[in-house]
């Protein structure tokens, strides 16, 4: 993995026309951000578009329906997808790119400024247009090899995905106790920061960093009595963060 190197040289970009195929959330989130950067847009287009007219045609679809999205779509024209674990075979034989947003995207949209993408390109043509694609969106872009996108999408879900399942755990617990969900939010926020700041280890706090088996244990009662479909969670990320509370500091590199 590498970071794409600005050329000041390569600024405009290859093709101006991108058909966005797909009409789920990242459709309807980069459609809009790549015309308001200043690209013709086709769409959203429907999955079975063969995207005629454009230079090159951007597929926002499940990942299982991307080969046959791109069957589709007429030959000679740049082909990308946004998946995070997908290869560039799928794209075959089209020349192919990828434009993988490391960002959530809801219902309500994203904005995609300041967020880093996994591109790729099985040409370096295709590769240009994915690293121009990601700077017009203000993002920064960063090189995935085929054989490192399901490790990197691996580390997305923890991040994001799962963060939220242990969110909806801690929600529960706290309701439980009349604890209303909003005052979680500031201890996230500033947890957050602080492994951003300074790192997993360091960031750590509260009763696994610092040895306090007695409120562990309590904790465990608690959970048990009032939501017992928890405790293997709790019983799991406790072991977890034992490990890493105990981790030489150049295992965290």
């Amino acid at each position: 993995m590498r970071e794409l190197e600005r050329d000041s040289s390569s600024d405009e970009p290859a093709c101006k026309r991108v058909a966005v195929v797909g009409r789920g959330r990242v459709a309807s989130a980069l459609a809009p951000a790549l015309r308001e950067a200043g690209y013709k847009i086709l769409g959203p287009l429907g999955r079975g578009a063969d995207a005629s007219g454009a230079d090159a045609a951007l597929l926002c679809v499940p990942d299982d329906e991307i080969p046959h999205a791109a069957s589709a779509l007429t030959p000679g024209m740049l082909v990308g997808h946004c998946s995070g674990a997908t290869g560039l075979d799928a794209l075959a034989p089209h020349e192919g790119f990828s434009l993988h947003p490391l960002m959530t995207v809801t219902a309500a949209g994203a904005s995609f400024a300041g967020a880093g993408a996994a591109i790729a390109g099985s040409t370096p043509r295709a590769l240009r247009l994915a690293g121009q694609l990601a700077l017009a969106l203000q993002m920064t872009a960063i090189v995935v090899a085929d054989e490192d996108r399901a490790a990197y999408h691996a580390a997305a879900s923890i991040a994001s995905n799962f963060l939220i399942t242990l969110e909806a755990a801690a929600e529960r617990l706290a309701a439980s106790a009349g604890v209303p969900t909003g005052l979680l939010v500031p201890l996230v926020r500033a947890t957050v920061d602080n492994w951003a700041l300074l790192g997993s280890r360091r960031a750590l706090t509260g009763p696994v960093a610092r040895g306090d088996e007695a409120t562990i244990a309590r904790q465990q009662v608690a959970i048990a009595e009032r939501a017992p479909e928890l405790l293997p969670l709790f019983e799991t990320m406790v072991d977890a963060t034992r490990a890493l509370a105990r981790a030489p500091e150049a295992e965290l590199v």
